[in-house]
């Protein structure tokens, strides 16, 4: 097996920092976190992968901590309550690298997440994105194009697939550390600071998002619910 990462000081130049939000996936983060690594080495960088379970009913947090006492470059964190955007916002605020990035680990590939990552070092002055082009069935490709036209209308979003991971940007875009929202409007929001700030971003289009394991939480109540965020986020914004 080839090794993975070497182990960084936190200040060390030119770390990549990988934000990884974990719920309930006990029976297969190892085995993502071990193909990550594997693969991350082509980036010739500094990595840190930062776990950060949220809510679990499972033995995740066991699991994860155990990787982090495997693995140096392996950290984990154990937020008592779930939520995607707590975990993101968690995981950022641990992360000391010069390239931030977070994702869904059960549908991102070892080597598109390597290739986003070497798009960012190479062009460091842009937000990168996944535009993912294929969706399990149809009602998930209509409920997100009816979201996206959502968000484009109501923010005018110059980009398709706001929920798209992985998403990168470099340190200096702090504004992006700044991030409130803690359930799954938080990519929204991030899509919305990157246009109030004038943050360039680019979309990099994926063709494969077969789970890695475990099941989406994203049904027609969680659906409903962004809907009418995404709504409340834009009076907020409008008001602020």
């Amino acid at each position: 097996m080839t090794p993975g990462p070497v182990a960084v000081p936190r200040d060390v130049p030119g770390l990549v920092s990988v934000v990884l939000p974990v719920c309930d996936q006990e029976d297969h983060i190892r085995a993502i976190v071990d193909a990550y690594r594997d693969d991350l080495v082509r980036l010739g960088r500094p990595v840190e992968i930062v776990l950060v379970t949220n809510g679990c009913s499972d033995d995740s947090p066991a699991v994860c901590a155990k990787l982090a006492a495997d693995h140096p470059d392996v950290r984990a964190l154990d937020l008592d309550s779930a939520g995607w955007g707590a975990a993101v916002r968690a995981g950022l605020r641990a992360a000391s690298g010069e390239v931030l990035c977070y994702t869904n680990s059960a549908r991102t590939r070892p080597e598109m997440l390597t290739l986003m990552l070497v798009y960012a070092v190479a062009y460091p002055g842009v937000v990168l994105k996944a535009n993912r082009k294929i969706r399990d069935n149809w009602r998930r490709r209509l409920g997100s194009l009816l979201y996206n036209l959502e968000c484009r209308a109501l923010f005018d979003l110059p980009v398709w697939d706001i929920n798209g991971t992985p998403k990168v940007f470099p340190r200096r875009f702090d504004r992006l550390l700044d991030l409130r929202r803690d359930d799954d409007l938080i990519d929204l929001e991030f899509n919305w600071v990157c246009k109030r700030e004038d943050y360039p971003v680019v979309e990099v289009p994926i063709l494969a998002t077969r789970r890695a394991g475990g099941r989406s939480t994203t049904g027609y109540w969680a659906a409903a619910r962004m809907y009418l965020g995404a709504l409340r986020l834009h009076r907020q914004a409008r008001s602020g």
